[in-house]
């Protein structure tokens, strides 16, 4: 099979992951992927392939010559919970000519130039897309059938190398992709989570990562006789967020800027709740940020004389980049790779979180390789089969590297 025929075979399977469900892995269906997968390791030649009781799958690619290091390569299995994974009907554009693509033209659905200006970079190229109904799923399972394939090539040739450990982890979507990963058992001097966006980009710095979740206590009162007892929590919801800086959104911000990103609004008279998440990439600030959630909370509750808003903020991790900088040449390994495909190097920070930065706080530095996969998390997702064939070589050519 190809990079591509795998990966039209692994977005079959629905493996979204459900933060609301408390347990490890979140959605059981994750756990089918995995079994599969042990399976596909088996039949290359993967002999020691196995996915665990909490649905992480491993397995290695045994040394043909002597090097000092052990090298992991990593994907997740899950799709996001944000924008449905289940009956993923892709589609092949060959050659594609720069205009609109018609996802679905009974449902209207367009993915325009306009909006996605990222679609003329890929003109000539192949690429993959949804019906429009649900998210393709390269995010991340072109990074695991971009490993499996390199895999599948270093195995049938002569190329040397030395051990290889591959994994595969559940969760990563809703931040639990290394909760159970087991670091020592994994056994390698540092690794590379393949779950990047273009072709060269190459990561080792993420945001710093926090949530927040404010609740707000209103008075239920007849509105015929509500003047000066009434309390409407969705009002005092919606100033909490108007005391935010309200230019600071990921709509509105790009490379090292930092957001308060608000997911869900919940509300009624009575009870209304915010779920926020918190990004910078400099802690300092990233700290500030937290710091006007309390203030704001703070600030409503004296203005209203009683103790109606409350915010709790919590970390959710931290940028990966002081645990990469002692370990520099793995970055400069992965560049000189991809510069022997004929790629360009890009040095981008990661606008979002990683299982890479959690495990490089785990003792494995890790830092995050392109996938060839856009538009993540959503209808207009596609992926690029040039750039997926271009990181299977980078892959394979990281590993003849390695000392």
């Amino acid at each position: 099979m190809s990079v591509k025929e795998k990966f039209l075979d692994y977005i079959r399977f629905d493996t979204q992951s459900d933060e609301t469900t408390g347990t490890i892995p979140s959605t059981e269906k994750q756990k089918t992927l995995g079994a599969y997968l042990v399976e596909n390791m088996k039949q290359i030649g993967i002999t020691d392939a196995h996915m665990d009781e909490w649905g992480y799958v491993y397995g290695t690619i045994p040394a043909n010559c002597e090097k000092k290091n052990t090298i992991g390569f990593i994907a997740h299995m899950d799709t996001s919970p944000d924008f449905s994974g289940k009956d993923v009907k892709a589609r092949i554009i060959e050659n594609y000519d720069g205009k609109d693509i018609v996802l679905n033209e009974e449902l209207g659905i367009v993915t325009t130039v306009k909006d996605f200006p990222n679609l003329l970079k890929h003109v000539g190229k192949t690429l993959i897309v949804t019906d429009g109904t649900t998210l393709l799923g390269a995010d991340d399972k072109a990074g695991i059938a971009e490993i499996m394939q390199a895999a599948d090539e270093i195995l049938h040739s002569d190329i040397p190398h030395g051990t290889v450990r591959i994994a595969f982890t559940p969760d990563e979507e809703i931040g639990g992709g290394t909760a159970k990963f087991d670091v020592p058992g994994f056994g390698c001097d540092f690794a590379y989570t393949v779950d990047g966006g273009d072709l060269g980009e190459l990561e080792y710095e993420n945001f710093n990562g926090a949530s927040a979740r404010v609740t707000v206590t209103g008075r239920s009162v007849h509105p015929g006789s509500a003047k000066d007892k009434l309390i409407n929590a969705n009002k005092i919801a919606m100033e909490f967020d108007s005391l935010l800086p309200q230019r600071e959104v990921p709509e509105n911000t790009e490379g090292y800027e930092g957001f308060a990103h608000l997911l869900s609004f919940k509300g009624e008279i009575e009870h209304a709740e915010l779920i926020y998440i918190i990004r910078d990439h400099d802690k300092a600030k990233l700290d500030a940020r937290k710091d006007k959630f309390v203030l704001a909370a703070d600030f409503l509750n004296k203005k209203y004389g009683r103790d109606l808003v409350k915010a709790e903020v919590k970390d959710s991790y931290s940028n990966m980049k002081e645990m990469i900088l002692p370990h520099m040449e793995i970055i400069d390994v992965a560049k000189a790779a991809m510069k022997k495909n004929g790629v360009e190097p890009l040095i981008v920070p990661i606008r979002g979180g990683t299982d890479g930065a959690a495990l490089s706080f785990m003792g494995l530095p890790c830092p995050n390789m392109c996938t060839g996969g856009d538009n993540m998390h959503g209808k207009h997702e596609f992926a690029v089969l040039e750039s997926m064939e271009s990181i299977v070589d980078i892959i394979k050519t990281i590993i003849e590297m390695v000392e």
